[in-house]
């Protein structure tokens, strides 16, 4: 099933046209008349992977539900270049002003969260690393951006607190070290769950792997440091996943991925991507 297919993952378009309209779009109000019927085009202006056309419907089907769908031929995941209508809108005119900008911010952004993810999946191509998400989102678009890191290629890490179990730095200095994390985590975790440790040295990643880790975190360390490391951690338990974390740019994240590392953690894909470009022209019919 499409992300975009449960309602609850567009439950919040509401909120965020009242938060633009308020009482009202005045100045639509004033200078359109209501009775006017308008053709609004999605123009791509630089090149981009194509993230949320669905999501930019909804915010014009919530304002009106008479309004068309979006007439399109490309599909989330397409990449198209600068110039390229990849949508378009029919409806009242004043509909299609006043949900302008909603559905653009939402556009730009989830395009430009999926656009900056194709370039990483593209970075460690050959390799068998894969690029994953994290937990730095905006709040109140977590799954929609984390959708976008899927149309962009890449995968997604843990959705929340609740769905996996990942021992970081504090955890351990609370729990009184690796060894007593990791245990306390299997007495009660729920056998479904997998437990993965946040280490920064050699004696932190052996002792998460003999304490029964099934994943490690490398965090913050060199290209050279990580493929020690990952040796290190291959000799004591062959099967043990490993995540490669910290400062992931585009020019050395190919050096992780051939370090031997499996997953490849970037928050820069949902805290940092850049909103791309796209504007909508509107027209009377």
């Amino acid at each position: 099933m499409n992300w975009l297919d449960n309602g609850d993952l567009l439950s919040s378009i509401g909120q965020f046209i009242a938060e633009d309209v308020g009482r009202g779009d005045i100045t639509t109000a004033a200078t359109v008349p209501p009775d006017v019927r308008g053709l609004g085009r999605f123009l791509a202006k630089e090149y981009l992977v194509i993230c949320g056309l669905n999501v930019a419907e909804a915010v014009f089907v919530h304002l009106d539900g008479e309004v068309s769908e979006i007439e399109t031929t490309f599909n989330d995941g397409d990449e198209v270049e600068e110039g390229t209508v990849i949508g378009l809108m029919k409806g009242y005119a004043d509909v299609l002003l006043t949900g302008e900008r909603v559905a653009l911010n939402l556009l730009q952004r989830l395009s430009g969260i999926a656009t900056l993810t194709r370039q990483y999946v593209r970075a460690i191509e050959g390799t068998k690393a894969s690029i994953v998400d994290t937990r730095k989102t905006t709040p109140g678009l977590r799954l929609l951006e984390k959708y976008a890191v899927t149309v962009g290629g890449g995968k997604n890490h843990r959705m929340g607190l609740d769905d996996g179990i990942l021992i970081k730095d504090n955890h351990i200095a609370l729990a009184g070290g690796v060894t007593e994390a990791v245990l306390a985590a299997k007495r009660k975790a729920g056998h479904l769950h997998k437990i993965e440790v946040e280490v920064t040295n050699w004696a932190q990643l052996r002792e998460a792997i003999e304490a029964g880790a099934d994943i490690v975190m490398l965090d913050n360390q060199t290209p050279e440091e990580a493929a020690k490391l990952v040796e290190m951690a291959r000799n004591l338990n062959p099967s043990v996943l490993i995540e490669a974390s910290g400062g992931m740019d585009l020019e050395r994240v190919r050096s992780y991925a051939e370090a031997g590392v499996d997953l490849i953690s970037v928050g820069r894909l949902t805290h940092s991507a850049r909103a791309v470009d796209i504007s909508f022209k509107i027209q009377t019919l």
